[in-house]
């Protein structure tokens, strides 16, 4: 499995699973969990999930997914913008943690960018770094103006991570934010790496794949694999897709392929608004 590094140094694996829409009903938390243990027996060690998704019913599933397997995952969380006061991100932090059934978050991000300043924020997440409740902290869905400014806060040097609507189809943050981030060692997670399954209904996409033995699904992760510093985290509840997501893994596009990609979804031309879902 291919890895990225942290801003800490750490490495962390570049394929790894998305939560997002589980925990919404009941009925299909068996399935959910199954997914999520095969996903770890598969090498697919990071998990993301955050507090918004089904108001903590993912974080519960994810909690119940890894009874006596916590060492085994990386594990993301996010908080609230309207939590991301001082206190606010350390109460929903806690509440997280309970849901998760573990005293430790290895990434805690910041959902996406509210009123609450982000020094406050910052400060909320060097209290939980010493308190050992969390081990890194980073952000999510905040562009290129926002990153600089964070750089300039207190302690921001520190984000370890921005997590990014990114895939062959949103490809707008490879004009300015991802080469910057690169350049002060974040990684960038890509959230939708397969934009919610229509990348694997699009007809170019599954014609490349056919030709070159793979399903449209995994030419779009590992299109992002083969991107620096890029750490995909598709989400599925079906084993089968479980599998087929894994496999993307141990597929290298070469630079023929990858030129052909471009052709299909062209790079960006200029600067653009930052994609959000």
């Amino acid at each position: 499995m291919k890895q990225v590094r942290l801003s800490s140094g750490e490495p962390v694996p570049a394929l790894g699973q998305g939560t997002w829409y589980m925990g919404e009903n009941r009925s299909a938390r068996k399935e959910e969990v199954a997914a999520l243990q095969l996903g770890l027996d598969l090498g697919l060690t990071l998990i993301d999930t955050a507090e918004m998704y089904a108001e903590g019913g993912a974080e519960q599933v994810v909690g119940e997914a890894l009874v006596g397997r916590r060492n085994q995952a990386f594990l993301v969380s996010k908080v609230y913008p309207h939590n991301a006061s001082r206190q606010g991100t350390l109460a929903a932090c806690e509440r997280s943690l309970k849901r998760l059934k573990t005293d430790r978050i290895d990434l805690y991000l910041l959902h996406w960018r509210g009123s609450c300043p982000l020094a406050e924020t910052v400060e909320a997440f060097e209290a939980l770094q010493r308190a050992g409740k969390i081990r890194h902290w980073g952000v999510s869905n905040l562009d290129l103006a926002d990153m600089q400014e964070l750089r300039g806060v207190p302690g921001g040097a520190a984000c370890a991570a921005n997590q990014l609507l990114y895939n062959l189809g949103r490809r707008g943050i490879e004009w300015g934010l991802l080469p910057w981030l690169r350049q002060q060692g974040a990684a960038t997670m890509a959230y939708s790496p397969i934009e919610q399954g229509r990348l694997s209904r699009h007809k170019g996409l599954q014609d490349f794949a056919r030709r070159h033995g793979m399903t449209a699904a995994q030419a779009a992760l590992a299109w992002l694999l083969a991107q620096e510093g890029v750490i995909a985290i598709p989400k599925s509840a079906h084993l089968a897709r479980v599998r087929e997501n894994a496999a993307a893994a141990d597929m290298t596009l070469d630079p023929a392929q990858l030129a052909e990609l471009d052709r299909l979804f062209a790079p960006p031309t200029g600067p653009s608004a930052l994609d959000m879902l």
